[in-house]
């Protein structure tokens, strides 16, 4: 019985095992089962190099090959066969400057070389002062301005193409480099390099395609259909340029010295003929002004035009002065405020500046404008973002002259030194006066500790690039006078004469802080001080334009300054 027990036992695990051993066998089976599926699913998927083509539900816009769709913040229209783009896309994408004029009811926008308006009515342009009819408006759909941009590819210098089969609209801008090249076989564009990727669309052998970039045996490219992905770069052949990139070339190569040629509307332009300035590649005269009715006024008459000729003849950039200081003297602060305000009043100035330009051949403008409304802030920044296309269209460089950061509402506050340092070619720092001559407190024209927290300010909470500001200096310093009460008073002496002033015995200092020569001394009961500017505070001033790469140096003025400073500057420098 025993025996019959243990046979029935044996037999049993027998069996479990076997059965065991069965149950291995199909999760082997269907494992490799599985995964035979799997390759063969993958193999089929990249013989037939198709998981699912990208079908665009909406248009899709390609910018200079990149699709920002999805950055859209409205969709793009079109109607009756014209694109449209909304006001504010086109200032995410185009003219972040963009406004509307409410007083004649029209888009004003600058690019680059143009300033353009258009209304919501007329199928007109205006484009740098030249009106042309065009084939659509401005319109509004849903309280959204859009813009008829594929009439306006003058203004943004683009061309468009719309692909109505894959509702793609493409727009290329005509100053970057373009690649083309030929496809060598049929193949599918990805979506990326990766194993599996989606099919985006396909071409064929022949076909020619925008080739955007390369990277480790793939090229992205841009098919005729508008559709950006990726191929091998061994399925291209005969790749060619289309459109070379378009750089601009600056005026002047390596750092500005810039010095102001000053004389009032009762003077006239100085004789130079027969002289030169060492190291100096711009002079600014003041040839411009606004008189106290708000007119553009000039003074070149010949002596000028014999100044332009001397200038040019020695290689100097010849860069004007435009300032209204004898509108804010004579006029007050309405006149400059009643023409920033007025975009009808911009253009005829503008106007005016761009034909004096033409008529005199200059080089470019420098804008001198003092004294204004600190709410008035926006509208000289616009008159800045205005002139400055007008100017870079006939090749003429856009310069602005600016105060401190930190001052008055009608000396500092007025400025947008951000946007003027981002619109014009150069924002000029005019470092000085850090205690002026309505200051009834004793102190320095120019310390070296200021200009460099200014200049900080400047490159940091402003964000302007260093390379477009001058740093402007001083060729002046103060004697300075306080009375037995306290009050202090001052008067102007050049760097030329500032030793004769001072008395014989009187012993410089050095501040160190100040990097400046200071003197102190009693007369006539009265004590005298000088914060010298020399030589010496110079080439600190100087130090400080090659640590932070800053485009050169401006003085002012011409005729103040002593012998020594031309070699200095072109020295410290490097100017050639």
């Amino acid at each position: 019985m025993e025996e019959k027990i243990e046979k029935s036992k044996k037999r049993a695990k027998r069996m479990a095992k076997e059965e065991i051993e069965k149950k291995k066998r199909r999760i082997i089976k269907i494992f490799f089962t599985t995964v035979a599926i799997i390759i063969l699913a993958i193999v089929g998927l990249i013989a037939n190099d198709y998981i699912v083509l990208d079908q665009n539900k909406k248009i899709n816009l390609v910018i200079n090959n990149k699709n920002i769709t999805s950055n859209l913040k409205n969709d793009v229209l079109i109607e009756n066969d014209i694109i449209y783009l909304s006001k504010s896309d086109v200032a995410n994408f185009f003219d972040k400057y963009i406004y509307i004029e409410e007083d004649s009811n029209q888009i004003i926008t600058t690019y680059d070389k143009k300033i353009a308006a258009i209304g919501f009515e007329k199928n007109r342009i205006t484009i740098n002062g030249s009106e042309k009819d065009i084939y659509a408006h401005a319109i509004q759909r849903n309280n959204i301005e859009y813009l008829p941009i594929s009439e306006m590819k003058d203004v943004y210098d683009i061309e468009i193409e719309y692909m109505e089969n894959s509702k793609v609209i493409t727009m290329d801008s005509l100053d970057k480099e373009q690649k083309r090249a030929i496809v060598s076989s049929n193949l599918p564009v990805k979506s990326s390099t990766n194993l599996i990727a989606k099919t985006v669309d396909r071409i064929k052998k022949g076909d020619t395609v925008i080739v955007v970039s390369s990277d480790k045996g793939y090229t992205r490219v841009r098919t005729e259909n508008g559709k950006l992905g990726y191929i091998k770069s061994d399925k291209l052949e005969n790749e060619y340029i289309v459109r070379e990139e378009m750089e601009e070339e600056k005026q002047i190569e390596g750092k500005i010295n810039l010095t102001w040629d000053y004389f009032s509307k009762y003077g006239s332009a100085p004789e130079r003929n027969g002289t030169t300035i060492e190291g100096i590649n711009v002079v600014s005269p003041a040839f411009f002004y606004l008189d106290e009715k708000g007119n553009f006024k000039e003074n070149v008459g010949n002596k000028g035009q014999a100044y332009i000729k001397w200038a040019h003849e020695n290689g100097y950039k010849v860069w004007p002065m435009f300032s209204n200081a004898e509108a804010a003297t004579e006029g007050g602060l309405s006149v400059t405020s009643n023409i920033m305000n007025s975009y009808e009043k911009r253009q005829k100035l503008i106007e005016n500046i761009v034909n004096v330009c033409v008529k005199y051949e200059l080089d470019g403008i420098n804008i001198d404008f003092e004294n204004m409304k600190q709410e008035d802030k926006d509208m000289f920044s616009r008159f800045i973002i205005e002139l400055t296309p007008r100017l870079k269209e006939i090749g003429l460089v856009t310069s602005v002259d600016v105060t401190a950061p930190d001052g008055g509402e009608t000396w500092s506050l007025c400025f947008d030194r951000h946007v003027i340092g981002d619109v014009a070619d150069y924002i000029v720092f005019m470092a000085y006066d850090q205690f002026g001559v309505s200051s009834t407190k004793a102190g320095t024209t120019a310390g070296y500790d200021w200009v460099k927290l200014s200049l900080n300010k400047f490159l940091k909470t402003e964000e302007i690039e260093s390379n477009k500001i001058i740093l402007a200096v001083p060729f002046y310093t103060r004697v300075w006078t306080t009375n037995n009460e306290g009050k202090a008073t001052s008067n102007t002496v050049t760097m030329k004469n500032v030793d004769k002033v001072i008395p014989d015995g009187v012993e410089k200092q050095w501040d160190d802080d100040l990097k400046q020569n200071y003197v102190e001394y009693t007369e006539d009961g009265n004590k005298k001080q000088i914060w010298i500017e020399d030589s010496d505070s110079l080439k600190a001033k100087l130090s400080l334009i090659t640590e932070n790469n800053l485009a050169g140096v401006g003085s002012w003025q011409k005729g103040m300054e002593s012998d020594d400073v031309w070699k200095i500057i072109k020295e410290e420098l490097e100017i050639k």
